[in-house]
């Protein structure tokens, strides 16, 4: 799964959002590939990737993407892990779609990461570069 998220050695990674119910394979699997613990929400350093786990509950979602932006490289990416459909904290996609684009990104991609979990990659729009 790490591949396909696009992790690479040496990424720097900002984990924000982890509670109990993140599942522990997956990030394992995450760090592994990427060869170093993440670095957390307090961090100060420019990061390669974003994976952010967010629940219906845990507040306005678009300021948990905006908040997610301070550090990441301009050409990072943002993965949003979100409970899957029928499962405790389920997201809409329709609120996730809303929430990326009020935030200023564009989503790119969903699909089943684990068992319990979605996952949204969510990048900064390339129509203004050239």
């Amino acid at each position: 799964m790490a591949a396909r998220l696009g992790i690479k050695p040496g990424d720097v990674i900002l984990e924000s959002g982890k509670r109990a119910d993140a599942d522990e394979a997956l990030r394992s699997e995450i760090f592994t590939a990427a060869g170093s613990e993440p670095v957390g929400d307090g961090a100060q350093e420019v990061v390669d990737l974003v994976l952010l786990w967010w629940r219906e509950d845990d507040g306005d979602l678009v300021d948990g993407l905006v908040d997610s932006l301070t550090f990441l490289d301009a050409h990072g990416v943002i993965w949003l892990f979100t409970p899957k459909m029928g499962r405790a904290g389920h997201v809409e996609p329709s609120d996730i779609q809303e929430s990326a684009q009020t935030a200023g990104l564009a989503q790119t991609s969903t699909f089943a990461a684990c068992t319990d979990w979605s996952a949204t990659k969510l990048t900064a729009p390339k129509g203004g570069r050239r």
